[in-house]
This record gives structure tokens, C-alpha cells and sequence, in this order.
């Protein structure tokens, strides 16, 4: 092997997998025969840690709410978590890919558990929207900056 294979960066999707998943249908059986649309909030939130040299975890959870004006009729959170691998990258492209790419590429799998999961409780599927989670980083950063500068 030579020295320049030695140092070709390195990306790769070691496991995928729920982490944590939590239904409630809080006002079952009451809410099924309800024929108002309820309002639906999604809160979506992402975390990276690095569990060993060159591997880390990161979990993304997405927790989808649908309320009725006098009470919830679901509440379902996916904690959707997978282990990357990244080596040989700039010490400053861990951070956006820990926080753009890896949450693009569990994004998928956290729709459709929700999905499925909103199903099986008895109701419509909820398909999410797609999220833009380099808008999301940026703010992100750019909060973490006005906090710093505060």
C-alpha cells in the first residue's frame, strides 16, 4: 500500500438503526372517530459523538405531534442513529459531516419509521417533508456564534 492510500479520506455507512421509537395515543379510543384535521408539528433535533478513532455515532430525532384545538391525538418520537466511519479528513469537515451528511442519509429511514409507526397506532400515514440540513447546520452555527459573541 503507499503512503497517498494511506491518506484518501474515508466515509462510510457502518449501521443504521432505531436507537429509540415511542408512540402515544394519549386520548385512544376517544380521538378515532374525530373528523377535525389536527395540526401537525414536527421537532427535529441531531447529535454526533464520536464512540471510537475514526468512528462516530450520530442520532437523529424526529418527534411529529398531531393536536386537536382541546387535546393530542398522537405523539410519535424516532431516535434513527447510525455509525459512520471518517478518516483521514480535515479536523474542520468533521463537524458538517457529522451535521449535514450523516442526518441527509438517516433522514429516510426516520420518515418512514415515523410513518409506519403513525400507522400502526391506527392512523393515516404522516409523510414528512424533506429537511434542508445544511440550512439547519448553518443556523445552527450562526446561533452558536451570536451566543459567543453575547
Amino acid at each position: 500500500m503507499s503512503e497517498q492510500q494511506d491518506v484518501q479520506p474515508v466515509f462510510s455507512i457502518e449501521k443504521i438503526y432505531v436507537k429509540d421509537l415511542s408512540p402515544e395515543v394519549p386520548h385512544a379510543p376517544q380521538v378515532f372517530p374525530e373528523e377535525a384535521q389536527p395540526e401537525i408539528d414536527m421537532q427535529i433535533a441531531s447529535t454526533g459523538n464520536q464512540i471510537d478513532d475514526g468512528f462516530f455515532e450520530v442520532s437523529l430525532t424526529v418527534t411529529v405531534t398531531a393536536k386537536l384545538p382541546e387535546k393530542t391525538m398522537f405523539l410519535v418520537e424516532v431516535a434513527q442513529a447510525g455509525i459512520f466511519r471518517v478518516q483521514n479528513v480535515p479536523v474542520e469537515d468533521i463537524d458538517p459531516i457529522l451535521g449535514v451528511a450523516c442526518p441527509n442519509i438517516l433522514f429516510p429511514y426516520a420518515r418512514e419509521a415515523v410513518s409506519s409507526v403513525i400507522n400502526r397506532a391506527g392512523f393515516p400515514p404522516v409523510l414528512l417533508s424533506p429537511i434542508n440540513f445544511e440550512a439547519l447546520y448553518m443556523q445552527q452555527r450562526a446561533g452558536q456564534a451570536e451566543a459567543g459573541n453575547a
